[in-house]
C-alpha cells in the first residue's frame, strides 16, 4: 500500500494498462455477441421462406397439374404465338365481320388497329361501325361473348338515329364498337 502512495503516477500507468486489454477483450465479446445476433435474426427471416419452400416442394405434383391446367385455359382464350400477327388480324376481322353480320347488322365501316405488345401478349384490337336495331345488337354482343379465342369489348358508343328511320318500332342505332383479342407472344 505504501508503494501505491510513493508511486501513484506509476501505479496509474500500471492500472490503465491492464485496463487495456481488458477494453480490448470486451470489445471483442461484444463484437462477437452482436454478430451472432445478426446471423440469429438471419436465421429466423429465412425459417418462414423455408417453411413455404417446403410447402411448394410437398405440393410439387398438385402445382404442376394446376399450371398444366391454367396453360389449356389459356390456349382456348388466346390465339397462338405461332400465327403472324397480320393473319391473326385479319382472321378476327373476318370472323367478327360475320359475327354481326349475321346478327343482321350492317357494318359501314372496319378497321384493324395497330397491334399493343404488352407483358406476354399482342393486343390486336378492330374499330367497328354497325348500323341497326338494338335487338340485332345484343344479339352480336352475345355470340361475341362466346367467340373463342376470347374478345373483349373495349368500348361501345351508340347513337339513335332520327325517329324517321324506324322501322316497324324497332330503333334503329349506329354503334361504334372496339373490340380486342389476345395472341401469345411466346
Amino acid at each position: 500500500m505504501s508503494w501505491l502512495r510513493s508511486h501513484r503516477s506509476n501505479a496509474w500507468i500500471c492500472g490503465l494498462t491492464l485496463l487495456v486489454p481488458l477494453i480490448f477483450y470486451l470489445n471483442t465479446l461484444l463484437g462477437v455477441w452482436e454478430m451472432r445476433n445478426d446471423y440469429q435474426s438471419g436465421i429466423d427471416d429465412l425459417t418462414p421462406r423455408i417453411a413455404r419452400l417446403q410447402g411448394l416442394i410437398g405440393h410439387e405434383g398438385q402445382l404442376q397439374a394446376s399450371a398444366s391446367l391454367a396453360s389449356k385455359e389459356v390456349v382456348d382464350l388466346v390465339y397462338p404465338a405461332s400465327g403472324d400477327q397480320a393473319t391473326v388480324s385479319a382472321q378476327l376481322q373476318t370472323s367478327v365481320r360475320q359475327i354481326l353480320s349475321e346478327a343482321g347488322l350492317t357494318i359501314s365501316n372496319s378497321q384493324v388497329l395497330p397491334v399493343r405488345e404488352q407483358d406476354d401478349f399482342d393486343y390486336i384490337s378492330i374499330r367497328l361501325t354497325v348500323e341497326g336495331d338494338l335487338s340485332a345488337l345484343d344479339a352480336a354482343l352475345s355470340d361475341i361473348s362466346k367467340f373463342r379465342p376470347l374478345l373483349l369489348v373495349e368500348s361501345l358508343e351508340m347513337r339513335s338515329l332520327r325517329s324517321g328511320r324506324m322501322a316497324k318500332g324497332a330503333q334503329i342505332i349506329t354503334a361504334s364498337l372496339q373490340l380486342f383479342s389476345l395472341r401469345a407472344i411466346l
